[in-house]
């Protein structure tokens, strides 16, 4: 059983489906909003790959967004967008453009995180695997761990990969007074990660016997200095929705509220060899909730699903390298 409760599905309106590649660890995850939603973004980390985000600014014309693309793959993965909005078009969701009643274009933003140093690069999701996730997507909530975007994450890469964690993708959802606030977290980060509600950290750089956690920020306190990390290599990705109507300045004002919470459960979180990227979305299948609320909830939603992607997360050996997961260590912090 994870650490909390709930997930991005419960979330009225919103289905999420996961794909993921067989020849190595690495794949796309989507959030679906058949009924389109408000959409909104806000970029923290210094070394970002995205699709569609300027669309989002609230000083610009498209209101509403069909779909979010979580994917590994770095800057190749992008083309698994491409997938994602040829199943929107089959289904008849899109924006209605030009004189042919029929004519769509689907609203898909998406951002990627780096996978690329686990095994063979040459093998990314792309416009099939976009289009799998989608026929995958359901209400039911998804799966967790080394699945789908987050097949490929790792965590913990301050001192170097042979020190690092496996990652990967999670969810939570809370609510109040009748409204929910969900995410989904692909947790791909330098940084380490810990439970913002004990403090307790669950997986990240590992000290040199391989048995305990490091504790990132203590080490760099001490003294320690962290190895040369290539730009962008590591980045935390999501999805936030909620069930109440949203304008576009609030979602954009939501998804920031989300950084707050992984600035609770990402130690370091949003560095200068981070991408990490949060889109927000508001179906309005439900009440109104005053918008300091839904902030919190946000937050809130967003390190439980850290914290849920560090526990259902799997270890694995690729190739030399042994990723442990946090349930494997049988230490805690130094």
């Amino acid at each position: 059983m994870l650490p909390y409760p709930g997930a991005l599905t419960d979330v009225l309106g919103i289905e999420v489906g996961h794909h993921t590649l067989a020849g190595r660890p690495t794949g796309c995850s989507v959030a679906l909003a058949r009924a389109g939603a408000v959409g909104g973004v806000d970029v923290r980390g210094a070394a970002p790959g995205t699709r569609e985000t300027d669309l989002l600014d609230p000083a610009n014309l498209v209101s509403v967004v069909h779909a979010v693309l979580l994917t590994g793959g770095s800057a190749w993965g992008l083309d698994a967008a491409g997938g994602v909005m040829r199943w929107l078009e089959q289904q008849g969701i899109g924006l209605r453009v030009g004189a042919a009643a029929g004519q769509l274009v689907p609203i898909v933003p998406a951002a990627v995180l780096f996978d690329l140093h686990l095994g063979d690069a040459r093998i990314r999701p792309d416009a099939d695997a976009g289009h799998a996730a989608c026929q995958a997507a359901s209400r039911q909530p998804p799966r967790q761990g080394c699945v789908g975007a987050g097949a490929g994450a790792t965590v913990g890469k301050l001192f170097g990969m042979a020190h690092a964690m496996k990652g990967g993708i999670g969810s939570a959802s809370v609510v109040v007074d009748g409204v929910t606030v969900g995410a989904l977290i692909a947790v791909n980060a330098l940084g380490d990660v810990a439970d913002p509600a004990s403090g307790a950290p669950i997986a990240g750089a590992r000290t040199a016997d391989g048995q305990r956690l490091r504790a990132s920020v203590g080490a760099v306190l001490a003294g320690e200095r962290p190895l040369s990390i290539l730009a962008g290599s590591n980045t935390t990705i999501g999805v936030i929705a909620t069930d109440a109507p949203l304008t576009k300045a609030q979602a954009r004002r939501l998804a920031g509220a989300g950084h707050d919470g992984l600035a609770r459960a990402i130690r370091p979180v949003h560095t200068m060899s981070d991408g990490d990227t949060l889109f927000a979305l508001g179906t309005a299948q439900a009440k109104a909730l005053d918008f300091n609320v839904l902030c919190v909830l946000a937050a809130e939603a967003a390190a439980r699903a850290c914290v849920n992607a560090m526990a259902a997360a799997r270890g694995a050996r690729i190739g030399d390298l042994y990723l442990p997961a946090a349930t494997d260590l049988t230490g805690g912090q130094r």
